[in-house]
């Protein structure tokens, strides 16, 4: 059975599915298409939520040797906000943190304050003393809900801040019991705030590597509109690319979360998610391929979304184990260009999953760019094209004027996903955002079919002798080789050309390759003038920060000072 185009299947599901009907709206001044019948907050998106998933009284949320139905997390979201509102005064507009490691309090904490209309800040679990009290300063946040190490570390800049923390455990060694017997102090009675769409639902910072990372204030429409655009793309790909057997009904999607929860790809396209979709959610705690593997083959997990070295790890931990993970229907990256070589390793070792990766970014609610199954096969370099309906892109050059097709410009998307601004930051907020259109800082170019592929950040390009030279680049072509497993490019002074190409690779397999070898392996498929001028190798894993990115400009200093970057 041949499938539609994306004009026709975008056309077809818009028209005859009201879930997906498209209108407009004018926000803050700006006229954008949105969804029309999409819930207007995200407490409404988990009422609404409720049909999806049948009973309530099937697991919803799986968390180590815990499990809660869809009904037991709504009544523990209740009794959440019941105790926010009672003892500390929540209301609409409150600002409240979340400091913890991935667990089930972040999710039900996350929609109580959502429930009074209170705006959710995420802390990142790994700072530590200077950098929570430059975001305790710059959030105000009035509640903490913290774990145990964090309750610690906010104990010291707490009465500075005015904060009060509330403890809820640490899930992965009390078994829940910290989170339930704050709960148990709570009935589910609440007064539910009056939300618009455009309020602000959260505070997201930015993983930002130089200098204090930036808050982002995203709203509830915005973030509903990128989760319904997501909801919409399976739609689209049951029509683009129909199963050759759709016969038997499709099983109940099973989402694994496995990135951190105080970002947004945990947060959207997992979670909330999961909502609508009717789908089981199983978090891990941290990373762990092993345990992954198991759980992917114990729960029967549908969904997995990760950066590309969580999906290498995966593959050997299955092997390692032995394990089919047969039930793999969709196998997902982000936040880092996959070698394209391990775009066709996944296809054989998953046959029944999709292979995809997207691109999207804290700013824009994770909603942006997507490409999966055999069109991915067949564009493995690329990076999709913009997600439908609510969208649209296009390529600037430095003095904000659009490119040509297929020529290299900035992306630019215009999206009632995009976030409402920089916190306290207006001067970086006008910066990037002119009249709905957010610049995102990544370079690419698309083609005449929507292909959309991305080169670099801006400032990922290295400039040698007035040639822009992009570190994916030199990346992708250090991946071809076999004894590399990963790669990171960076610039190198030089008095002569200003730049020069470095690079560092991790080696893998029995023979390691000197810094001549892959000199002259890469003179075979990339120009001269990309070649690094020196390549230092290592067998250890290269640094990655939070969100388990390559740490670009810590390796860069690390290289620079020639020290042992461990």
């Amino acid at each position: 059975m041949s499938g539609l185009t994306l004009d026709q299947a975008v056309a077809k599901v818009t028209a005859e599915n009201p879930t997906f009907a498209v209108g407009t709206a004018e926000i803050r001044g700006t006229q954008y298409r949105v969804f029309s019948n999409a819930p207007d907050h995200i407490y409404a998106l988990l009422l609404a939520s409720r049909a999806a998933h049948g009973d309530g009284a099937s697991d919803y949320l799986v968390f180590e040797d815990q499990r809660w139905t869809f009904d037991a997390f709504v009544q523990d979201v209740h009794r959440m906000a019941r105790l926010l509102q009672r003892d500390y005064g929540v209301t609409k507009g409150t600002r409240v943190a979340l400091a913890m490691r991935n667990c089930p309090a972040m999710l039900i904490g996350m929609m109580a304050i959502s429930a009074l209309g209170g705006v959710t800040v995420f802390l990142n679990a790994w700072w530590t003393g200077a950098e929570l009290d430059y975001a305790l300063g710059d959030s105000s946040p009035k509640v903490a809900l913290a774990d145990d190490m964090r309750t610690d570390r906010l104990a010291r800049l707490a009465q500075a801040h005015g904060l009060h923390v509330v403890n809820l455990g640490t899930a992965h060694e009390d078994h829940g019991a910290g989170l339930s017997d704050v709960l148990a102090q709570s009935d589910s009675r609440f007064d539910a705030a009056q939300i618009a769409a455009d309020d602000d639902f959260a505070i997201m910072y930015s993983s930002g590597t130089t200098g204090h990372p930036k808050g982002v204030v995203q709203t509830h429409r915005g973030a509903i509109n990128a989760v319904f655009t997501w909801l919409m793309q399976a739609a689209l790909t049951q029509l683009i690319e129909p199963p050759e057997d759709d016969s038997s009904p499709a099983p109940r999607p099973v989402i694994l979360i496995v990135t951190p929860l105080f970002h947004v790809t945990a947060t959207h396209p997992m979670f909330l998610l999961s909502l609508p979709a009717g789908a089981k959610l199983v978090v891990m705690h941290k990373w762990c391929a092993d345990t992954a593997a198991r759980l992917i083959d114990r729960e029967k997990v549908t969904r997995f979304l990760g950066v590309p070295t969580q999906s290498a790890d995966l593959m050997e931990a299955a092997s390692r184990l032995g394990l089919t993970l047969d039930s793999l229907e969709y196998l997902g990256s982000g936040g880092a260009k996959r070698p394209a070589a391990q775009v066709a390793a996944l296809s054989k070792r998953f046959p029944s999953a999709q292979i995809a990766t997207g691109w999207g970014m804290t700013e824009t609610n994770a909603n942006g760019i997507g490409l999966v199954g055999r069109d991915y096969a067949r564009h493995p370099g690329a990076a999709g094209r913009l997600y439908p309906p609510v969208q649209d892109v296009r390529f600037l050059d430095d003095a904000g004027y659009e490119v040509a097709v297929g020529e290299v410009g900035e992306i630019t998307v215009k999206s009632p996903c995009n976030m409402r601004e920089y916190l306290n930051k207006p001067d970086a907020t006008a910066e990037v955002l002119q009249d709905g259109w957010l610049r995102t800082g990544d370079l690419g170019r698309i083609d005449a079919d929507g292909m959309i592929t991305i080169l670099d950040r801006k400032k990922n390009i290295i400039i040698r002798g007035g040639e822009n030279i992009a570190c994916l680049d030199i990346e992708g072509a250090l991946h071809r080789h076999p004894g590399v497993r990963e790669a990171c490019a960076f610039a190198l002074p030089d008095d002569r050309l200003g730049e020069v190409v470095g690079a560092i690779v991790q080696a893998e397999g029995a023979v390691v390759p000197t810094e001549a070898a892959l000199q002259d392996f890469l003179a075979t498929h990339i120009a001269h003038f990309k070649i690094p001028s020196r390549i230092w190798v290592q067998a250890k894993p290269l640094p990655r920060g939070a969100t388990d990115k390559l740490d670009r400009r810590g390796i860069r200093a690390a290289c620079l000072a020639d020290a042992d970057i461990r």
